[in-house]
C-alpha cells in the first residue's frame, strides 16, 4: 500500500522535501511509520523513552491520531500522514 507522508517546518528540512510517497506492507499502524522515520531521520527526534514526544501533532487524513487510536491508528492504502513539530509563539 502507498502512504503519502507530509512534513512541516524543521521536519521538512530534516527530510529534505515536503512530501514523500512510500510503499508499505498491509496491517500498518501510524506508530510503525513514525518509528521508521525516527530511525531514518534521527534529527526529527520523534520519540522519548519509546513514547511519542509531547506536543507533536500527527494527522491521518487531517485528523489528529491523538483523537483516534494514537500510535496504533491503522493506516490504509492512499492515506496521508502529516508530521508537525511543536509550535511555539504567542
Amino acid at each position: 500500500m502507498q502512504i503519502e507522508l507530509r512534513f512541516f517546518a524543521n521536519f521538512r528540512e530534516a527530510v529534505g522535501q515536503k512530501t514523500v510517497h512510500r510503499e508499505y506492507e498491509t496491517d500498518l499502524q501510524a506508530g510503525d511509520v513514525l518509528r521508521q522515520l525516527s530511525e531514518e531521520f534521527t534529527e526529527m527526534d520523534l520519540f522519548e523513552d519509546g513514547e511519542l514526544r509531547e506536543y507533536l501533532t500527527i494527522l491521518r487524513n487531517g485528523r489528529d491520531i491523538a483523537h483516534l487510536d494514537g500510535l496504533e491508528t491503522p493506516l490504509e492504502d492512499g492515506d496521508e500522514l502529516s508530521v508537525f513539530p511543536p509550535v511555539a509563539g504567542g
